[in-house]
């Protein structure tokens, strides 16, 4: 490469980067628009155009990252799934026993059923994909699939019980996990007083050694 073209190139370089740094802000200030408007006004009744707008860019801008709405509901599961990773596998990890896994475990995903927002999101998607029987066997595998892949490894290295077990049966006890916080959070929200935070906890904890095979 000659002088001209490598200063060229040094030229390039910021202007890329920065175009970068746009793409990914507008992304990002999309998704959060998207998750504001699902938990707010549900996910069927929520437009394109009003995503958009809330996030303050175009049709285009929305059109340019996500193919509709079912794909943005997804990347926003996708950042609750990554964060959710991350978590687990920190808490998991410090783990010495399947009964202090069980403990850890039941912790977080209290946490995850106080987050109102985000349940209200995942219920919502659900009631659409009910409502919408020709992709709800799409809808429901994706969702699946997202959910196995948060917990597979640490469980598979620190539960022998879930490390044996097959595709389908892991598909199973992923499903009756979200359950769980379907029916808690769903509670919770209509009657807040009815279950105090160390009910949820107890509940969570019992659940999952039947779901796991600890009992």
């Amino acid at each position: 490469m000659n002088a001209s073209k490598k200063d060229e190139a040094a030229a390039d370089s910021p202007s890329l980067a920065r175009k970068q740094e746009r793409a990914i802000l507008t992304r990002m200030q999309l998704t959060n628009a998207a998750r504001q408007i699902f938990a707010s006004h549900g996910f069927e009744p929520s437009s394109v155009e009003e995503i958009a707008a809330v996030a303050g860019k175009t049709r285009g801008a929305f059109y340019a990252n996500f193919k509709d709405k079912e794909d943005v509901f997804f990347a926003i599961f996708e950042e609750d799934l990554s964060r959710d990773r991350e978590q687990v596998s920190l808490h998991l990890s410090e783990a010495s026993s399947s009964e202090e896994l069980i403990g850890r475990l039941a912790s977080h995903l209290r946490e995850v059923i106080k987050d109102r927002p985000r349940m209200l999101l995942a219920l919502e998607f659900k009631l659409y994909a009910i409502r919408h029987p020709r992709r709800q066997k799409r809808l429901a595998t994706l969702h699946a699939s997202m959910c196995a892949q948060c917990m597979e490894a640490d469980l598979d290295r620190l539960l022998p019980e879930f490390a044996t077990a097959g595709p389908d049966r892991k598909r199973t006890q992923s499903a009756q996990i979200g359950a769980i916080l379907d029916g808690l959070a769903l509670n919770c929200m209509f009657d807040g007083g009815s279950l105090s935070e160390e009910h949820i906890l107890r509940l969570i904890q019992a659940n999952l050694r039947v779901v796991l095979g600890m009992e």
